[in-house]
């Protein structure tokens, strides 16, 4: 499970348990498992019917967020491309790296490089080293490339699609992508200065190490949390504060129809953008000139309210079946709702009933968010009548309908240009 799902929760060492053929299925599964099972069924029908059916179409565009029917083809093939390319370049990188600056034998350095490479292109976070990547902690000829797959896996396909087309027009690109590399730059950058503060004289973690390693290391802690699952410090050795600052990134997760898990950076950033219009009393949610759609707005406080129940039911099952400390259950939970696979290091203390609802929530994180997309952006319909608006707001001291300016500017709502929520474009 936790490998279809790309999460790398796992009770014993994939390493050193498992025989080289069972590596192997597991490197096959969180490939299938990252690729998408919609997106590789419909790469299987291009290959043997160079068709699709109008309802597979129409399917596959909900879960890739495409812009049209036309489109499908070119995206399943765009993530073909871009999964090829990726792994095999990583691959290359890490090999002549673990070759060179490790004196390994060809054939564990090409093993590793390969597993290592398309474990971090889909967010897998599996290691067959038991430290996970502790031991390349300062090596950047190693993190960098295995960073760049995580991001460029976690970005999503209607970004990548985006950046394909009009890489060198960024005027023109769609507000979605905006969004998603803003949020994502945000929640890196962030993220690392985040975890330099509280964990700089920390023992456990980045205290022993130079600054240039400081700063490395926080960096790919900061990429890894949003749901690739590696590690190159001790997870268990975390301050609070970074503990807390995981929760953070594990739930918002990465790009929408990507390799990536938790609710996804263009829900939170919908959600930000909504927050701040209402400090700001405007009528309108806007972003980069354009204004977010009701529709958008609805679905994305719809993802969070659902997911943030999950993880709250899931911590309470667990903390109802063991004394772990608190703390570090909710970590579990929502690396395993986020499909991360970080881990405090308890996931083989769990009773077996635990380890069960950690299953249901990797199965839910991974496919349960996409299941939930689909049936809104397929299942939305307009009523044919509408009831009287009620004075909800007015007990906190003014009428939506008070001001003419805001009349004026909702009966105008038919010339607005919407955004698509995080899992469609429109």
């Amino acid at each position: 499970m936790s490998a279809v799902c790309v999460t790398g929760l796992v009770t014993v060492d994939t390493g050193t348990y498992w025989s080289p053929f069972g590596q192997w299925v597991i490197l096959v599964l969180f490939q299938i498992g990252g690729f998408g099972m919609m997106t590789a069924a419909t790469l299987l029908g291009l290959m043997v019917n160079r068709s699709l059916r109008l309802r597979t179409r129409l399917t596959m565009q909900a879960e890739t967020h495409t812009l049209g029917l036309g489109d499908v083809t070119s995206v399943a093939k765009l993530v073909f491309v871009v999964t090829l390319v990726v792994e095999l370049l990583v691959a290359l990188a890490l090999i002549f790296r673990l070759r060179s600056a490790y004196a390994l034998p060809w054939p564990d350095a090409v093993w590793s490089g390969v597993f290592h490479a398309i474990s971090a292109f889909n967010n897998a976070g599996f290691s067959i080293h038991a430290d996970g990547l502790v031991r390349y902690a300062s090596d950047a000829f190693i993190l960098s490339p295995i960073m760049l797959a995580i991001v460029i896996g976690g970005l999503g396909l209607p970004v990548l699609h985006d950046l394909r087309n009009k890489l060198g027009d960024p005027h023109h690109w769609s507000v979605h992508t905006k969004l998603t590399l803003l949020g994502s730059a945000v929640l890196l950058v962030g993220g690392a200065l985040i975890l330099l503060v509280f964990e700089w004289a920390n023992p456990r973690t980045l205290g022993p190490m130079s600054i240039a390693d400081k700063v490395l290391s926080a960096v790919f802690a900061s990429v890894s949390a949003r749901t690739a699952g590696f590690n190159a410090i001790d997870i268990g050795g975390l301050t609070h504060e970074s503990l807390g600052l995981h929760y953070l990134l594990m739930f918002i997760g990465g790009g929408s129809a990507g390799t990536a898990g938790g609710v996804k950076v263009g829900t939170a950033m919908i959600l930000m953008l909504l927050v701040i219009a209402e400090i700001r009393g405007r009528m309108d949610t806007e972003a980069f000139g354009r204004r977010i759609s009701q529709s958008s707005q609805r679905q994305a406080i719809t993802v969070l309210v659902l997911g943030s129940a999950v993880v709250v039911l899931g911590t309470v099952f667990v903390l109802h079946t063991t004394d772990i400390a608190t703390d570090k259950v909710i970590f579990e939970v929502i690396s395993a709702f986020g499909t991360v696979g970080l881990s405090t290091g308890i996931t083989a203390d769990l009773p077996a009933s635990a380890q069960l609802m950690l299953a249901l929530l990797m199965y839910i994180g991974r496919v349960g968010t996409i299941t939930l997309a689909a049936s809104l952006a397929l299942g939305e319909h307009r009523m044919p009548y509408r009831y009287p608006g009620g004075a909800s707001r007015c007990w906190l001291g003014y009428s939506p309908n008070s001001s003419p300016s805001r009349r004026a500017t909702a009966s105008s709502s038919s010339a607005s240009v919407a955004l698509a929520a995080p899992w469609r474009i429109r």
